[in-house]
């Protein structure tokens, strides 16, 4: 087997053996498989596409060209996945909660990606916190404090990450097959029992309407339970802003101000508390998602959450004290301005991703990979489809590194917002579960 008999398969509609994908697998790794090969193979597959069983092929394949770990914990170990929005800080909030249910949760997150927050970038923002401890590191911490949210190793899936720079310059990040094995091999190299898929739509979202989003949900779900992980997905809003913050210590602020029931964020609390749910049926320790959820609710409201994130804290790195000084312990930005609305009426329509994109030019994310993120930039106090506004009422907080930074935002976030003189209706948080 070659490289050329693989790409002329798929590219003939024959699909993907397991075989097949082992060995391409293998030579993105070592590789013995070339940048060209790479991006041919990854447009046959955009073109024509590897079907459920190539699917779980590659996604197996792409797992197994690295480390994969092993656990010998004493309760399951399961984790959350998000297709990406703006302002979802729900992986904050709801990996402490599982671990105060009795889950074990190795959180191996990403970076922020095009207009979307990063998990990694958020962590980052807390002064001396190690995303990237390594391995072993990610084993004591998990085992010790039930939780860890940390970034992927050159161990784990270096056959995707060869195979995700390569779809980008190669015009094929849109492939559903491509997204489905990416996602996924990352997360099972981990070693889970379960996992929870959190698949966004809308606006804000990279899957826009509900049948793109349905389809990326099915995919995932079946490729991951045909690997042999029990996996859900609920499709959730993003038509707005899940937080009333966008930006990275700015979204961390926000769960600390909901861990210690200081100023609860509704949205985020419930979207936390329904993904939580199906993930604590998934683990066997919620009959159904209504005792999970408020056993999520349970680990929320008593403190326990916040007590365990502040332990995850301090073991990666950060202050000891996290918790009780978290204002005094992140950033501020130096120019903080409030962005009026033009006329009376009521919010009904905000394009969410121009939010988003706001907040990577304000300096919160990455226009170029090589890019320096300022943690202390971005949006708070965010008002809300079907909020009645009057003129010159505050649409939010803008946070900006200067005085030109924040003219240029306002201009881009004052043509996000749409108004009405009738209340518009709501969109819902969540659009649907897919499950097994």
């Amino acid at each position: 087997m070659d490289a050329r008999s693989v790409i002329r398969a798929v590219r003939d509609g024959n699909g993907l053996s397991a075989e097949g994908a082992a060995w391409f697998a293998r030579g993105l790794a070592d590789g013995a498989v070339s940048d060209a090969q790479a991006g041919a193979f990854a447009m046959a597959v955009l073109l024509k596409g590897i079907g459920s069983s190539g699917r779980v092929a590659l996604t197996q394949a792409m797992r197994d060209s690295g480390s994969v770990l092993q656990w010998d914990m004493p309760g399951p170990v399961i984790d959350k996945h998000s297709t990406g929005g703006v302002g979802d800080s729900v992986s904050l909030l709801l990996a402490p909660a599982l671990a105060a249910c009795g889950c074990y949760v190795p959180m191996i997150s990403g970076r922020g990606l095009g207009h979307t927050g990063g998990t990694l970038d958020k962590m980052e923002s807390i002064p001396g916190y190690r995303a990237l401890p390594g391995i072993e590191v990610l084993r004591k911490v998990v085992g010790e404090v039930g939780c860890a949210i940390v970034g992927a190793t050159e161990e784990i899936a270096p056959a995707d990450k060869r195979l995700y720079g390569i779809r980008d310059i190669s015009g094929t990040v849109e492939s559903i097959d491509l997204i489905t094995a990416s996602i996924l091999s990352k997360k099972l190299a981990a070693g889970l029992e379960g996992l929870i898929l959190d698949v966004k739509v809308g606006s804000g979202a990279f899957m826009a309407t509900a049948d793109e989003a349905r389809a990326l949900a099915k995919s995932l779900v079946e490729t991951a339970n045909g690997a042999g992980c029990k996996t859900t997905a609920l499709i959730t809003d993003m038509n707005q802003p899940l937080g009333l913050c966008a930006g990275n210590a700015l979204e961390v602020i926000e769960v600390m101000e909901t861990l210690t029931g200081t100023a609860v964020s509704g949205a985020l609390w419930d979207v936390t508390a329904a993904l939580g749910g199906e993930a604590l049926v998934l683990a066997g320790l919620a009959a159904d998602a209504e005792e999970g959820s408020e056993r999520i609710d349970d680990a929320l409201e008593t403190g326990r959450a916040a007590e365990i994130f502040g332990k995850m804290v301090a073991a990666l790195g950060g202050p000891v004290d996290f918790v009780e000084r978290y204002p005094d312990r992140l950033p501020s930005a130096p120019v903080v301005r409030a962005l009026d609305a033009p006329r009376d009426g009521f919010i009904a329509r905000i394009d969410t991703r121009a939010l988003g994109e706001a907040v990577v030019h304000l300096g919160g994310g990455r226009l170029v990979g090589g890019d320096k993120i300022n943690p202390s930039v971005g949006l708070s106090e965010i008002r809300m489809i079907g909020e009645a506004m009057g003129k010159g009422d505050p649409l939010m907080l803008i946070h900006a590194s200067d005085a030109a930074h924040a003219d240029a935002a306002e201009a881009a976030l004052r043509a996000a917002y749409h108004f009405s003189d009738e209340p518009p209706e709501e969109p819902p948080l969540i659009h649907e579960r897919i499950g097994a």
